[in-house]
């Protein structure tokens, strides 16, 4: 009988099917994959080949782009491809800049109005926990704050839901912090979310409008350090689709490394406390 190594060793990549697949995934998910990175292209997917029970990388490709059943394999897919690499008070300058500065300007502005939070490509939770912790810590969590949160991935979206972490995720949370709300258990350290402002998790593909529209309509956005592994134009896409929902003024932060300089003008770039941020204009998207 053959073994799951020797399957792995059996699968066929006939020539250009790498190519093939990379703007597969490029058109749904957003991900791009330059030639050198193909092996790690091909790495992410053999799993899902094997359990297929296929031997050839060009019947996946055929499965993907036109069997009935493709909608459910991109699940997984976009599962294999789900970078889990978070971790509590990552960049705290602009959580700072949130709580300190464009909260209170909300609610002074919007005294009667809930403020809507959107935490995009959430992963495994620990950003919008961490909006969570920060809101309660400044003494908002009384107010009519809302935060959503999204992963294409269903996998990661568990893991966030069952809000149990490893110490990674703890790389840069103040002790105190950690002491006060979380809990040490067999698997790992569990968030007490009783008494947090509620933490509201979808799934949602930044690339698909339909999956975004309703999210995107929030003042606030978190989108951080995704727009790392996607083309110029996924990015163009992803910040369309945001503008066109998006309220004018409306905050959205992106990670420390990563610009929409010269890829929209729906977003002006601002500084809020040391924090970088982009400001929806009134300009049509």
């Amino acid at each position: 009988m053959p073994t799951a190594d020797s399957s792995f060793d059996q699968l066929s990549i006939p020539p250009g099917v790498p190519a093939l697949l990379r703007d597969l995934v490029h058109e749904h998910i957003g991900i791009f994959f330059e030639p050198d990175r193909f092996d790690a292209l091909i790495d992410k997917l053999r799993d899902r080949v094997v359990a297929r029970g296929m031997s050839s990388f060009l019947d996946y490709y055929y499965l993907l782009k036109y069997e009935d059943d493709a909608a459910e394999e991109w699940l997984h897919v976009m599962d294999a491809f789900s970078v889990q690499e978070t971790y509590f008070w990552r960049e705290a300058v602009q959580i700072r800049a949130l709580v300190d500065h464009v909260v209170p300007a909300w609610f002074r502005a919007h005294p009667d109005r809930p403020l809507q939070i959107w935490s995009a490509a959430c992963a495994t939770g620990e950003e919008p926990y961490s909006l969570a912790i920060a809101l309660q810590e400044a003494g908002w969590g009384s107010h009519p704050i809302r935060i959503e949160a999204s992963d294409a991935s269903t996998a990661a979206l568990e893991r966030a839901r069952a809000a149990v972490y490893r110490e990674r995720s703890f790389r840069t949370l103040p002790a105190e912090l950690r002491e006060k709300y979380f809990d040490a258990t067999g698997e790992g350290s569990r968030l007490r979310i009783e008494g947090l402002l509620p933490v509201t998790f979808r799934r949602a593909n930044l690339v698909v409008r339909e999956d975004v529209v309703g999210l995107a309509s929030a003042p606030v956005i978190f989108c951080r350090n995704v727009f790392i592994y996607f083309s110029v134009d996924s990015i163009r896409r992803a910040v369309a689709h945001f503008a066109r929902a998006m309220p004018a003024g409306g905050h959205l932060f992106v990670g420390a490394s990563e610009t929409l300089l010269k890829l929209t003008t729906a977003f002006e770039l601002a500084e809020i406390n040391d924090a970088y941020v982009y400001v929806r204009n009134s300009q049509p998207a």
